[in-house]
């Protein structure tokens, strides 16, 4: 694969990560804060539930720069385990880092503790830079 469709690939599945993220962010707001925690759990729910997805997209994206073949109908947490694991274990850390908060406490089990909750975004954007787009030279032209 050349550089312009790895380019090409990371500017697509970065930009639909974000896009996730920035949804995440705007349901949690609505969430309302009091202290140290959200108050409404519906909003933290799907706030977490739509970063993880984020999270997945930053992975397929990240697999196929790699040469990982797509598979085709769902894919399980125990699919991008293994080609994390095979690929990158800083990766695999941060992949189960996500599930584990937004996945299951986030979303599952509706933790409202906002460190917690913070924790499970931050490595949700340590994720996604794993395929940040290369910046472009600088052309002064």
């Amino acid at each position: 694969m050349s550089q312009d469709e790895q380019q090409k690939i990371r500017e697509k599945y970065y930009a639909e990560a974000i896009r996730y993220m920035d949804n995440a962010k705007e349901t949690l707001k609505k969430a309302g804060k009091e202290g140290k925690w959200y108050q409404d759990e519906k909003y933290v729910k799907t706030a977490c539930g739509t970063a993880y997805n984020g999270v997945l997209k930053a992975l397929d994206g990240y697999f196929y720069i790699r040469g990982v073949e797509k598979k085709k109908g769902r894919k399980s947490i125990e699919y991008y385990r293994e080609y994390a694991a095979r690929l990158d274990k800083k990766v695999l850390s941060h992949l189960n880092a996500a599930y584990e908060v937004l996945h299951l406490s986030g979303y599952y089990d509706g933790i409202l503790s906002v460190s917690v909750i913070n924790s499970g975004f931050d490595v949700a954007y340590d994720m996604i830079e794993q395929i940040k787009p290369l910046q472009a030279a600088y052309n002064p032209g």
